[in-house]
């Protein structure tokens, strides 16, 4: 089921030699941290087309006063892939994933499906990864998680390098999980939220943005935490 998942995901850079989205990203080139490291502070620096830009190496492009400049075709940059959102769940998920999907349509999202795709039982870190990676890679903007108490599918996207990921359980903790954290994925626990109120959740992150300021700094300071412990 993940495999279908996978193929499932953004049919459009598919083909016969590249099924998958890590097939379909090797032959893109990406801009990761050590790239950004590599680069003069305060300099500029040319992004070839269609660049992949990882959300470390955009924190730290930030951070080193590096300008990112687009080529000719311009590049799928962390934080700016259109009105792309991911969304995966396990079993437990399953049904709050199909209820939310219309209503992220309505509000102008495309929903990028993870799986699963029935109730049939799966392992929830297999979902909450291919969630993750999407953000990661830059080829969403935001995803949203779900499993049966959302703990689980948070620290699985916490493990993938560039994601803040917020498991929000009312109103405050979502705006709060935006303004102040700047996370990029939500996860959300079925067996302890209904319906209306994970919609109005999604709705509330969706619509927070980052405060910036003070904030800023100390997501600066947990980029700097996982920096210690990026390789490559």
């Amino acid at each position: 089921m993940v495999r279908q998942a996978l193929l499932r995901l953004l049919p459009d850079q598919a083909t016969p030699a590249a099924k998958t989205p890590a097939a379909a990203a090797e032959r893109r080139p990406v801009v990761d941290a050590q790239t950004i490291s590599n680069t003069s502070p305060n300099s500029r620096l040319e992004l070839p087309p269609n660049a992949l830009v990882t959300p470390l190496a955009r924190d730290l492009a930030l951070e080193r006063g590096v300008e990112l400049a687009a080529g000719r075709a311009a590049p799928q940059v962390a934080g700016n892939a259109g009105r792309s959102i991911a969304i995966g769940a396990d079993h437990g998920g399953f049904e709050l994933k199909e209820q939310l999907k219309p209503m992220l349509v309505q509000l102008g999202w495309q929903p990028v499906d993870c799986g699963t795709f029935s109730k049939d039982s799966v392992d929830y870190p297999d979902y909450a990864y291919a969630v993750a990676r999407l953000v990661s890679e830059g080829r969403v903007q935001w995803g949203v998680i779900i499993d049966g108490a959302g703990i689980g599918s948070c620290m699985v996207a916490n493990k993938v390098p560039g994601v803040r990921a917020a498991l929000c359980y009312d109103l405050s903790s979502a705006a709060n999980s935006r303004e102040h954290n700047h996370a990029n994925v939500l996860t959300l626990g079925a067996g302890l939220v209904g319906t209306n109120l994970a919609q109005q959740i999604v709705k509330t992150w969706l619509d927070t943005p980052f405060g910036a300021g003070r904030h800023a700094r100390r997501v600066e300071k947990i980029t700097a935490i996982e920096r210690r412990f990026a390789k490559g």
